[in-house]
């Protein structure tokens, strides 16, 4: 990732912060994701902390870069994995979203972390304990120790080996007094 921090009294300027951005377009039909585009630029020997996001959408990408690597991206890159692209500079708003969710939904006995752990990770409650008492699960970025800690709505829960989710709604409860759940998969 890149970052630029300023003072507030200084107006940030082009030759202080040179990015750049590119343009990539390719077919609707291809399904070219981040870690797609990211190991192409690797395989170019260009080292991550030259490339800013990578932003992918459906037939198209937007990659920020420094500036003094975006000719070299250009003359050297035709090809994603297998898939042909065309690459211009700058970009045409919208951009892509940044992030993309997979929902889930399910039926919980509670609001708690070994529950919520064994349905994000399709295991049982005995597994889904040993899974954050083996350290693998954190809360808010934080390292998560009691199998029966409360999780609230809006809480981040990643898992590792499983992925990173966000608790989005508990409720209504079911006929048989269990808890429906709402949550997102970060893709």
């Amino acid at each position: 990732m890149i970052a630029g921090f300023f003072p507030d009294y200084m107006e940030p300027s082009a030759e202080e912060f040179p990015l750049a951005a590119l343009s990539f377009i390719y077919r609707r039909e291809y399904c070219l994701g981040h870690r797609d585009f990211l190991g192409s630029l690797m395989g170019l020997g260009i080292e991550r902390n030259v490339v800013g996001d990578i932003l992918v959408a459906e037939g198209r990408c937007v990659i920020f870069l420094r500036e003094e690597m975006s000719q070299y991206v250009q003359d050297h890159l035709q090809k994603i994995g297998h898939v042909g692209v065309k690459i211009a500079q700058g970009f045409e708003e919208p951009l892509p979203e940044i992030r993309e969710y997979k929902e889930i939904k399910g039926v919980i006995a509670s609001s708690r972390l070994d529950c919520l752990t064994a349905l994000l990770c399709r295991t049982s409650r005995e597994k889904a304990a040993a899974i954050i008492t083996a350290g693998l699960v954190s809360v808010n970025h934080q390292e998560a120790v009691l199998v029966n800690s409360r999780i609230g709505e809006n809480d981040i829960i990643s898992i590792r080996g499983y992925g990173k989710f966000r608790i989005d709604s508990f409720g209504p409860l079911t006929g048989k007094g269990r808890l429906t759940v709402k949550c997102r998969k970060y893709q």
